[in-house]
Formats: structure tokens, sequence, C-alpha cells
């Protein structure tokens, strides 16, 4: 594309989204209106519902959640892994640090 008709590009875009922004401050409830909106909205326990009638879907559903749980517990221990290791670390380091201070005095 030729560096012209890119700038052109960009200047038509910032132009519309500046007349989009003009048009939202000054007429509010036309721009309500003509925005686009779900054409049915989902019921709350849609999901819930379709998991209690659905043994397809509930056994899908009951996997995905035991593999989601076992990963949450195997990352929660990584992380304790990692922390007791480093403050095995920083007691080696006190410890190591003490000895050295003793000796200087």
């Amino acid at each position: 594309m030729s560096r012209p008709l890119a700038r052109l590009r960009v200047r038509l875009v910032l132009a519309l989204g500046a007349a989009e922004i003009r048009a939202r401050l000054r007429m509010p409830r036309l721009m309500w209106a003509l925005t686009r909106r779900a054409a049915h909205p989902t019921a709350p326990f849609a999901e819930l519902v379709r998991i209690e009638s659905d043994p397809a879907y509930r056994a899908l559903f009951c996997a995905e959640l035991d593999a989601a749980l076992e990963q949450r517990l195997a990352t929660r221990i990584a992380v304790v892994d990692e922390i007791e290791a480093a403050a095995e670390r920083l007691k080696a380091l006190i410890r190591h640090g003490e000895r050295d201070h003793g000796r200087a005095a």
C-alpha cells in the first residue's frame, strides 16, 4: 500500500471516530436506539439448567471442572515449593552471613 493511501485511510478512520463521538454526545437517545444489543438475554441459571438436564453436558462439565481443580492444586503446590525453597535459601544466606560477621569481628 502506498504511503499517501495509508495516510488517507488513517485520517478517514480518525474522522469517523470523531463523528461517532460527536453524535453520541449530541444525540444520546438516538445513538442508544441504534446500538446493537443481544436479541434474547440469557437466563441467569441457563447453564445450570443445562448441566442438570443434559447428562452428556454434565459429564463434560464435571470433567473440565476436575481438570481445572487439579491444575489449580498443582499450581498451588508448585508455589508452595518455590516459597519453601526460597525460605531455605534465605536461611542459608543468613547463617552464612552470621558466620562471616563473627570472623570479621
